[in-house]
């Protein structure tokens, strides 16, 4: 059984409007250049035919785990969820004890993390840190030179 994973409403009409692509244009180009390929002759020396095989089965198995994403996938309700403290959906600011920086981050299911766009997993390991905890808090996060501390500065939903 496949388990269960936990999406912002955005985060899997995202993963929803994926599949659609996939299936309704994606599957149908597959389709088509198998049969072009097909036309043009002797299948057991055709590297196009080939190629055009192992594109649909990695395609179809995409689709596969998409569609299982989306039958196992909850979206999260941001109306029960605490305020003051750092949890799924929140965005954080953090100030860098050390040298007085701030970051913001907004902390997301691991298939929504985009860094880029300030959006990191809840299981990556500044989160971690972060998690749980409230505005004031000193949160100490193992990195690779060794532990940074983090003063969160502020806690605000999306």
């Amino acid at each position: 059984m496949a388990e269960t994973q936990y999406f912002s409403a955005e985060g899997l009409e995202r993963i929803k409007n994926e599949l659609t692509e996939l299936i309704s244009v994606q599957r149908s180009a597959i389709s088509q250049q198998i049969a072009e390929a097909r036309d043009k002759g002797d299948l057991s020396e055709n590297a196009e035919y080939d190629a055009a095989k192992e594109a649909q089965g990695l395609l179809e198995l995409k689709i596969s785990k998409l569609q299982t994403i989306v039958q196992n996938a909850r979206i999260i309700d941001e109306s029960k969820i605490d305020d003051s403290k750092a949890l799924l959906l929140s965005t954080v600011t953090l100030r860098n004890v050390t040298n007085k920086k701030e970051m913001s981050y907004t902390l997301v299911p691991e298939k929504e993390a985009d860094i880029r766009n300030g959006k990191i997993s809840v299981s990556s390991p500044i989160a971690q840190g972060i998690l749980g905890k409230s505005v004031g808090d000193i949160a100490e996060i193992s990195v690779p030179a060794g532990i940074m501390k983090f003063e969160i500065v502020k806690i605000e939903r999306l």
